[in-house]
């Protein structure tokens, strides 16, 4: 059977990445293993639970990379996520997007289903005030976080805001359980300094705890303090008065975490393997097979110090090739070329060739695929096939 036969079946049989239909997802066992393990021992010593996040992996057999033994508490960014998690056996889960009526109700089915404990976030009256609908509704008892805003990123309340309290006592007006506050520091990913990756982590922190001893102070027991990004998850030096711990992307890494600081090219677990399917030598471009329905539209680095284009180009074993970039993206092509300013040349790239690209965010690249193909190192081998889930 020639190559050209092999990949018409499909790259689940392909035992090597040269056999393997492009554009396609790859992920390297030995980096995942070594992000996983790295965020692992500095929540055991800040002496925190780790909570990590699923929205970025959207995997069971990654997930089994951060729990080899048994199930563990996790993050979701969907209900789609909580099923599919709760189908294989993970009970202690965390909604961190603000519910809306209807997937309050999906999630407290999910509860009386299967027995989950699956925690929903909110910031309003008006959320805390449909509680009293949704027991009504399903029988369960919705267990409460109350998010909060501590750099101006995104939803939540201040921890001094009188509102704090007003959603707090409505949410046990409504006869839910309010189990604690949750934090995410967002604005940290706009940072590249360890100084003020350091300070951000603070004032999470700091945050984070004082609008749990205001709600103590007036009568809610708060148990739960939850908090985390994943630059702040890698430079925090303290989480007094912190219950746990949530990071996503960590398990991959991207060329935005690089950008901040957080990590190495070297920590990047996936990338996209693409074959190069043309050239405009007087442009000085080489065309490719993944455009951004493989990459993703992000273009996350284009405010930080270095701008990466849709991603930074590898050879076919993983090797960076310096300054090559991918320019330019159309729906399915990529124009790869020379970093502007950059004195290098553009290597022999032909028609065949493989290369690899590095996601400006993992998340975003990893949504665009349906499945992992597992490699480890510069090895063409495929060791597995993991699967993803998509949807909400």
């Amino acid at each position: 059977m020639d190559k050209m036969t092999a990949n018409l079946q499909g790259s689940e049989t392909a035992k090597t990445i040269d056999a393997l239909v492009t554009p396609t997802l790859l992920v390297d066992r030995g980096r995942l293993e070594r992000n996983v393990q790295r965020l692992a021992e500095r929540a055991k010593k800040l002496g925190v639970v780790l909570r990590p996040h699923m929205k970025t992996a959207k995997s069971i057999d990654v997930a089994r990379q951060v729990f080899p033994r048994e199930p563990g508490p996790i993050t979701v960014s969907t209900i789609a996520e909580a099923e599919y998690f709760a189908s294989h056996g993970f009970r202690d889960i965390t909604y961190a997007v603000g519910m809306s009526p209807a997937s309050a109700i999906r999630a407290m089915e999910l509860c009386r289903r299967t027995g989950v404990d699956l925690k929903l976030l909110l910031d309003t009256v008006e959320q805390a005030d449909a509680l009293a609908d949704v027991r009504k509704a399903t029988g369960v008892t919705p267990s409460i976080f109350i998010e909060l805003d501590c750099d101006d990123h995104r939803g939540g309340v201040k921890p001094d805001d009188s509102r704090l309290l007003e959603v707090a006592n409505r949410v046990v007006a409504a006869g839910a359980n309010l189990v604690g506050v949750l934090a995410h520091a967002g604005e940290s990913y706009s940072l590249s300094t360890p100084d003020a990756l350091v300070k951000a982590a603070e004032n999470e922190r700091s945050a984070t705890v004082r609008a749990a001893e205001i709600l103590r102070a007036h009568g809610h027991a708060c148990p739960i303090v939850s908090l985390g990004s994943t630059p702040t998850a890698h430079f925090a030096e303290s989480l007094e008065g912190v219950t746990e711990l949530r990071a996503g992307v960590y398990m991959f890494f991207d060329l935005v975490q690089h950008g901040v600081g957080v990590c190495d090219i070297d920590d990047i677990a996936i990338s996209v393997l693409a074959t190069v399917i043309g050239a405009k030598p007087e442009k000085g471009w080489v065309l490719v097979d993944a455009g951004w329905m493989a990459l993703s539209r992000d273009r996350g680095t284009s405010n930080q110090r270095v701008d990466q284009g849709y991603g930074v180009v590898c050879d076919e074993r993983g090797r960076v090739l310096k300054d090559v970039v991918v320019s330019q993206a159309s729906q399915e092509h990529g124009i790869l070329s020379i970093r502007a300013g950059s004195e290098k040349t553009m290597p022999a790239l032909p028609v065949g060739t493989r290369i690899r690209i590095l996601p400006n965010h993992a998340c975003a690249m990893a949504a665009q695929h349906d499945f992992y193909n597992v490699i480890n190192g510069e090895r063409p081998d495929i060791e597995e096939r993991w699967q993803r889930i998509r949807g909400w």
